[in-house]
């Protein structure tokens, strides 16, 4: 059910950005799908927690496949799949080996692990996906704006999944 659930918000993620228009706060611009992004590096971390590395990178794996075919399917170009799949491959992939080695309780290392996956994601995925040197969907003045309100999006997601988290596993340390 885990990794269902993983799957699923990162279909929603694509789709969610692919037919609703990004968010403008001042000079920032977040797609809506960064919502849900912020909450896969979460559920990353508790499909990582439950089955371990070696399922949690076929978990990727699926995910990958599955991002891409639905970006394609949705008609994004091939630039912005290309640009999607290689943010995701090196997000996810930073996300569990720092959740791995963190010798913490699981919130903070949900937090820390899903703060520099956003970033990373954040900044690939603009730079390639959207700039000049992508498909020009952004100007250069434009990218650090979108890149910073995306990572701060990303960010109070990850602190709010890592103090549900908190709560959680203390309401389960005390009820068992």
């Amino acid at each position: 059910m885990r990794i269902l659930l993983y799957l699923v918000a990162i279909v929603c993620a694509n789709v969610i950005t692919a037919s609703v228009a990004p968010l403008t706060f001042g000079v920032f611009i977040v797609p809506m799908g960064t919502l849900l992004i912020g909450a896969t590096f979460i559920l990353r971390d508790i499909v990582q927690n439950k089955f371990g590395r070696k399922k949690t990178y076929a978990a990727i794996a699926a995910a990958l496949i599955l991002s891409a075919v639905v970006s394609a399917a949705l008609g994004d170009t091939l630039l912005i799949t290309l640009a999607s799949a290689i943010s995701f491959a090196v997000s996810e992939t930073t996300d569990t080996e720092i959740y791995s080695r963190l010798n913490l309780p699981m919130s903070w290392r949900v937090f820390y692990s899903g703060l520099v996956g956003g970033i990373l994601d954040s900044a690939i995925f603009v730079i390639i996906g959207l700039s000049p040197l992508g498909a020009g969907m952004l100007p250069w003045e434009a990218v650090p704006a979108a890149i910073l309100g995306q990572i701060i999006v990303k960010t109070i997601i990850q602190g709010i999944g890592a103090g549900a988290l908190s709560g959680f596993m203390k309401k389960r340390t005390f009820s068992a």
